[in-house]
């Protein structure tokens, strides 16, 4: 329950064709977005090579840019954004296992990923499959467009509930819009992301079973995301969630991978 003005403004955003649309019309467009992404991108670079943190030269980024060249014109083909990408892969010296894409097809990999988890080739192809995704579905562009639409419900509702029911009233709120909105919308993006990896991975000649080994290697170094807790308040689906799912699309993975082996 929400006071009318509240109702009326939410009554007018959900009327929206979707959280990409109201990303538009809170000044995220995508070519915004994208020229935004490569500047913070390029300021990125420049303080790596400052740091000297920046890979260029290793056997591992030689890996890594190998398979992003390889996989670069099968996800131009499948860019229906309307927009060009100019793709760009960094490589940054960090044992972390993460890797990250901005807006525009800025894809940044971090060593510890591959080293650590000892990465085959076909492995860092679903993880970079994972990135492109993101960027080509403009999974960014998707999650303004949400945050700006739940802070508008959250004001509104946090409104009313500081009027009517106190402070635990408008805290039960932000809980509200932390776990019943944000969390799931993430988790649910994650998925499409592994999911279009694992075509695009296929469509670029890597065998798409590769996807589930890199979680099967994450659960060896750290199982504790498949906790129920964790897959509560995470952002990010469990690792077995993601091999389970992945391997729901498995056969036609396959049949894109075996079509890709005939060229």
């Amino acid at each position: 329950m929400i006071n009318k003005n509240g109702i009326y403004i939410l009554a007018v955003a959900l009327g929206l064709s979707g959280c990409a649309t109201f990303a538009e019309l809170t000044g995220n467009d995508s070519a915004t977005l994208n020229m935004n992404a490569a500047q913070d991108y390029q300021a990125m670079v420049d303080s790596a090579k400052s740091q000297k943190a920046l890979d260029t030269s290793s056997a591992t980024y030689k890996r890594i840019n190998a398979v992003f060249l390889k996989m670069k014109p099968y996800a131009d083909q499948m860019n229906e954004t309307g927009h060009k990408f100019d793709w760009k892969l960094s490589v940054l010296k960090s044992n972390d296992l993460n890797a990250f894409v901005m807006p525009g097809g800025k894809v940044v990999f971090f060593t510890g990923i591959v080293n650590q988890l000892k990465l085959t080739d076909a492995e860092i192809a679903a993880i970079m499959g994972h990135e492109m995704t993101h960027a080509l579905e403009e999974h960014s562009k998707s999650k303004a467009g949400a945050t700006a639409l739940t802070n508008l419900a959250v004001n509104a509702g946090k409104s009313y509930a500081s009027s009517k029911l106190g402070e635990q009233g408008a805290d039960a709120i932000d809980l509200g819009s932390k776990y019943g909105i944000g969390l799931p919308y993430s988790r649910n993006l994650e998925s499409r992301a592994d999911r279009g990896g694992l075509m695009l991975m296929a469509k670029a000649g890597y065998n798409p079973e590769a996807a589930v080994t890199v979680w099967q290697k994450m659960n060896q170094i750290d199982s504790s995301n498949n906790a129920a807790l964790a897959k509560f308040t995470s952002t990010h689906p469990s690792n077995n969630d993601r091999i389970a799912d992945l391997k729901k699309s498995m056969t036609e993975a396959k049949a894109v991978y075996a079509s890709s082996s005939k060229k």
